[in-house]
């Protein structure tokens, strides 16, 4: 069942898109976008995890600079437009919303308590800067843009991290993901996956780069991540 759920901040009040798994009480994983916003793309992974267990949220990260923002990855106008957005996104006022996202999912009716974070690419960054800065209880970032700048943050890590790193992503360098590597090497539960030959967002249902192989690869290690760290009892 898909619904929306509204989220008081200071600032304002945003939504988020949320899918519900069949039974509950259930765990949460907050969802959060790439520079394409609440997409057809986001609300499909949303409903694969409502199907493997979780309720799934996935909050307007833009909402201060634009509502809605529902762009495909295949136009030049509307990457564009993404690209624009996620120059101008404020990161830290972005955590403080993710925050807000994280206590209202603790609060939505069936959830049991349990929430985790996953994000893609801008989300993958925030992932990673909501674990370093507040407490999940399980954190999943895709190939993750700008992390290499953050990466002090890292010993401030306390959930378990998974990260997903592919090794031709034309955004991340070669140096950064070393440089990401050798931070998390010292984190105590961060695991580090990488991907040969993929581009990024080889996960991305609908992304020119999508390989299935590797994305079943990746998404059936967080579909297990998620489900053993929070407490999920898995029956395939």
């Amino acid at each position: 069942m898909d619904q929306t759920l509204s989220i008081s901040t200071e600032g304002g009040e945003f939504s988020a898109y949320v899918a519900t798994p069949s039974g509950l009480p259930a765990p949460v994983v907050v969802v959060l976008h790439e520079i394409f916003g609440v997409n057809e793309d986001i609300r499909q992974t949303c409903r694969e995890l409502a199907g493997q267990g979780f309720i799934a949220v996935a909050p307007d990260l833009f909402w201060r600079q634009e509502r809605g923002v529902d762009l495909n990855s295949w136009s030049d106008e509307e990457w564009k437009k993404g690209l624009a957005l996620y120059t101008a996104y404020d990161r830290d006022v972005g955590v403080r919303d993710i925050v807000a996202t994280l206590s209202a999912a603790r609060r939505l009716e069936g959830a049991n308590g349990k929430v985790a974070v996953i994000g893609f690419c801008l989300g993958g960054l925030m992932t990673f800067l909501t674990a370093a800065r507040h407490q999940v209880d399980a954190a999943v970032a895709y190939h993750g843009g700008d992390t290499e700048r953050y990466l002090d943050e890292a010993p401030a890590i306390n959930a378990p991290l998974l990260m997903h790193l592919a090794e031709e992503d034309e955004f991340i360098s070669k140096e950064a993901q070393a440089q990401i590597k050798a931070a998390l090497a010292s984190v105590a539960n961060a695991t580090v996956y990488s991907y040969p030959g993929q581009n990024h967002a080889f996960a991305r249902h609908t992304g020119h780069h999508y390989n299935a192989e590797a994305a079943a690869l990746a998404n059936g290690r967080t579909a297990s991540f998620l489900a053993e760290h929070l407490g999920l009892h898995r029956t395939s």
